[in-house]
């Protein structure tokens, strides 16, 4: 008689023991339980705690179900398949091989992770957040709408490199400039289609997000075992600073608002504060953003002492996204975070601009499995219940139980209970982990920078 999954769960002693034992998370055995099986690459380990034969196991006839098989890593070809021109090697061997365009030349390395927006893919790969990363995309027809100068979020591509499903699509829109692969050749940045996006995210979202390297070689040889030794060699994103790579290097104002149907962007004509935006990765909407909401805006580098924010006399100060640990930027970044909140100026963060407030506030951060990117993630308010869709793009989240008293947790993720805000009244702050100018809802959380600006007045 075949065993069931839940069988298979009680036996290993539950789901949190089955889902460390297979390294999988505790999502995965829901996935499992509405399937009725378990993927064949995890019966050696199951077979190997419990005993049981492997005619035993659910799905256990299913092709790729052998022991041989699934032994064997996804894909083991040493060699490029018929019309493989590109390669994504992660850095436990396996290989997913493609058809290769935009840049040729040195491999792209960075970690790999998976975004579930269906558009929006120019501003996904110029927000500096994606800095050190290689982007799956999960929604297959990435080219149709074409680039143009406009959707950028910032002057170069930030993300390592690309991976899709489908060759990319023709454009087909009034506001294209300029074709997608056209676009990644110019800013020379690789990309992979034709690859099962699908196992990927599935590989990422049970193993988490891996060090990988997309290989396109202008003479079409692979050194695989070259390109695994160097994805094992790239340290990560944990422990890396790279806001200092991706911000300004001077300061400088902005007075473009935000996009108008019929109209375009629009310059700001009054101001009623000043703020001092500091630029860990900053995008251009949020900058238009705090200027449709009627502040003067400063932009400072990402190494901006307290002395440098506070001698533009801000009214308040905006802490950006970008990428990276949270912790390798704070050596710079809370001491004058701190700065500021001794001198009494209210703060605003987002994203990685959060995550140093909550170490600002003594706080602590830690890296997530998966991390949470795309622009369909529900957060919810607790202080209202309200629920918004938003756009995120992080790798690292606050530690809910290392913030102080006095410190509020104000939103919670409803896909993984994870810190998505923070507020403390008496020092005059609040953030959110999440973007609040991307506008999946599509105006869910423009009301933050409302509330940045009653926080300043009041």
């Amino acid at each position: 008689m075949m065993i069931t999954v839940e069988a298979i769960i009680e036996r290993l002693g539950g789901p949190e023991a089955t889902a460390k034992l297979l390294g999988v998370g505790t999502e995965a055995l829901r996935k499992w339980r509405q399937a009725r099986a378990v993927p064949p690459r995890h019966y050696a380990a199951i077979l190997s705690a419990t005993g049981w034969q492997l005619a035993d196991l659910p799905g256990s006839n299913a092709p790729g179900s052998t022991l041989a098989e699934m032994r064997a890593p996804m894909t083991d070809k040493m060699q490029p398949p018929d019309g493989a021109t590109a390669a994504l090697v992660l850095a436990d061997g396996h290989v997913f091989w493609g058809r290769g365009f935009g840049a040729h030349g040195s491999a792209a390395v960075g970690e790999v992770c998976f975004s579930t927006g269906m558009t929006g893919y120019q501003e996904t790969l110029t927000d500096p957040s994606f800095a050190g990363q290689i982007i799956t995309f999960t929604f297959p027809h990435i080219g149709n709408v074409g680039t143009n100068a406009f959707d950028r979020e910032a002057v170069n591509i930030a993300a390592s490199g690309l991976v899709v499903k489908q060759d990319i699509t023709e454009p087909s829109s009034w506001r294209n400039t300029q074709g997608l692969e056209a676009w990644l050749t110019s800013q020379n940045i690789p990309g992979v289609a034709g690859v099962d996006t699908r196992a990927l995210t599935l590989r990422i979202r049970d193993h988490g997000a891996p060090n990988g390297v997309l290989s396109f070689p202008a003479d079409g040889r692979f050194d695989i075992p070259a390109l695994v030794a160097q994805a094992q060699a790239w340290p990560g994103l944990e422990g890396m600073d790279l806001a200092k790579v991706v911000s300004c290097t001077q300061s400088y104002s902005w007075n473009e608002t935000i996009w108008q149907w019929g109209e375009g962007t629009g310059v700001q004509s009054k101001t009623s504060h000043r703020v001092v935006a500091v630029d860990y990765g900053a995008k251009r909407n949020i900058l238009r953003c705090l200027a449709s909401a009627g502040c003067e805006v400063i932009v400072v580098p990402a190494t901006a002492s307290a002395e440098d924010i506070l001698i533009h006399q801000p009214d308040g100060v905006f802490l950006s996204n970008g990428p990276g640990d949270p912790a390798a930027t704070a050596v710079y970044a809370v001491p004058a975070i701190q700065g500021v909140m001794a001198a009494g100026k209210p703060i605003f963060g987002i994203c990685l601009g959060h995550q140093l407030l909550g170490i600002a506030l003594g706080g602590r951060t830690f890296k997530l499995d998966r991390g949470h990117r795309g622009a369909n993630q529900p957060v919810q308010e607790l202080a209202t219940g309200k629920v918004e869709i938003t756009s995120q793009n992080h790798g690292f989240a606050v530690d809910p139980a290392s913030l102080p008293k006095g410190v509020e947790v104000t939103h919670v993720s409803l896909f993984d209970g994870s810190n998505e805000g923070l507020a403390c009244a008496e020092k005059r702050c609040f953030s959110v982990q999440y973007h609040p100018e991307a506008s999946p809802g599509p105006t869910d959380s423009h009301h933050l920078f409302k509330r940045f600006v009653a926080l300043m007045a009041g």
